[in-house]
């Protein structure tokens, strides 16, 4: 018998707000988060448009020494981590459970220090001729790059940030990828709960994919939109005439809990995780499409469509049980062809079940995009209603898997969801979410299927 895990706290970052009341609230009203980029100077980029945060302290969630030490990626886990934490109701270091059985799963797409401690750095190799001159490098590396270069730029920084502020001593991973890296790190977590090896998780991830150094990158690929001229109506899944995602920056963490223990200790439970299942599509990018743009890999929908069968014998449902599927909706031709595919394999022809893709309104958060699915799945069953997809004005009839909910959102009684992530490289995950009730254990092994708060956490910044 495998134990209940529920989700007792939310902590979300994202361009609508701190914390998730703004940012559910936001989303139901319509409203979308993305403009012009601000923070640099994207003249040069192909794609000039992004959900940033608005007025984002870090000094709020992080000390003197953290903020030394960390990149403005790390900074957003720290931040979403803590919104989690004070929404479960447990204060850092202060939990009711063993630290050796609290643990910590993070999901990222870092990849290097800060952007301009390397730019400055290097300069100092650059030889009279322009090239790199690596025995000049060694000489003045110590002066020329900043003191903590090698330790902000660890990629897993943020998993021992955030243990070390809550004092979780327990099981911990740190995945790294798009948007499937941070629904595994909450499906790593939910397993851990379920199979009795953890008491209390913190899961989730966290991209600061509409930076500098990400976009001079992805720019490149052909897979962004460049609607410079309309933001808000840039990002159009599922829709005619798509042309590809708008970036966000922000984090998405999930508090997880053994069920019993979360309601003796009189914490609510927003709901509860239920299956979870990860699959792989081909191991290359196929050919491109029709206008010279990669096409995703898995474009018949097979690989997505079996990790959301395997989820759903995981939890014991039917296909006929889904109410509500928070899709992943990249916006590209293939993309969202082969999820509408996937769908319509593991669902049905003519499911009764809604669905709605939330990136029109808070961008794509890359690595963090895989929790906050699964987040908006659990607010939707807390709330009862579904935010809508945004801009989605004229469907593609080949992507009609779902009703969408195109423009508005809608009060739904709920009962079971399905969350959505994909990764560029035929990565494919699905976690089911559901209204949490009484009763037993569900009998299946877990690895079978292969009031809002919007406070920061406690002042932790030092005099």
């Amino acid at each position: 018998m495998r134990r209940r895990v529920a989700v007792t706290g939310i902590g979300v970052l994202t361009a609508l707000g701190e914390g998730r009341a703004d940012t559910f609230k936001g989303l139901l009203d319509g409203r979308c988060g993305i403009g012009p980029i601000r923070a640099y100077d994207a003249s040069s980029l192909r794609t000039r448009i992004a959900a940033e945060l608005d007025g984002f302290a870090p000094e709020r969630y992080a000390t003197r020494r953290e903020l030394r030490m960390t990149t403005h990626g790390d900074r957003l886990a720290i931040a979403g981590a803590a919104l989690a934490m004070t929404d479960a109701g447990l204060s850092p270091g202060s939990t009711p459970y063993a630290p050796e059985r609290s643990a910590v799963y993070a999901g990222g797409a870092k990849e290097i220090s800060n952007p301009e401690h390397l730019l400055e750095g290097s300069l100092a190799a650059r030889a009279e001729d322009g090239r790199a001159d690596f025995a000049l490098l060694g000489e003045r590396a110590t002066s020329a790059f900043h003191p903590l270069y090698y330790v902000e730029g660890l990629q897993s920084a943020a998993l021992f940030h955030l243990s070390h502020a809550h004092g979780f001593k327990g099981a911990n991973a740190y995945f790294h990828g798009a948007a499937d890296s941070s629904a595994t790190a909450v499906g790593r977590g939910y397993r851990s709960i379920a199979r009795g090896e953890s008491d209390v998780v913190l899961a989730g991830g966290f991209d600061d994919a509409a930076s500098w150094w990400v976009m001079s990158k992805t720019d490149g690929l052909g897979l962004m939109s460049t609607r410079n001229y309309a933001p808000t109506e840039a990002y159009r899944p599922f829709g005619q005439g798509r042309d590809g995602f708008v970036p966000g920056e922000g984090a998405a963490f999930l508090v997880l809990e053994e069920l019993t223990a979360a309601r003796s200790r009189g914490a609510a439970v927003l709901a509860e995780i239920r299956g979870f299942a990860a699959t792989r599509a081909s191991s290359r990018l196929p050919a491109p499409d029709a206008d010279g743009r990669p096409c995703a890999p898995d474009a018949d929908g097979r690989a997505l469509a079996a990790a959301v069968q395997q989820a759903l014998r995981e939890a014991e449902l039917s296909p006929t049980d889904i109410d509500y599927v928070a899709a992943h909706g990249s916006a590209t031709a293939c993309g969202d062809l082969g999820e509408a595919r996937a769908l319509t394999r593991a669902l049905g022809p003519a499911p009764d079940a809604v669905g709605s893709c939330v990136k029109p309104a808070l961008g794509h958060l890359g690595a963090a995009a895989g929790a906050l699915n699964a987040a908006v799945c659990a607010l939707a069953l807390e709330s009862g209603a579904v935010p809508p997809t945004l801009n989605l004005t004229d469907p593609d009839p080949r992507c009609r898997a779902l009703d969408w909910l195109p423009g508005h959102s809608r009060e739904l009684p709920l009962r079971h969801t399905v969350s959505l992530a994909r990764g560029l490289e035929g990565q494919q995950t699905a976690l089911v979410l559901s209204t949490p009730t009484s009763g037993t254990p569900i009998s299946s092994n877990p690895m079978s299927g292969n009031p809002m708060s919007n406070t920061p956490i406690g002042d932790r910044r030092t005099p």
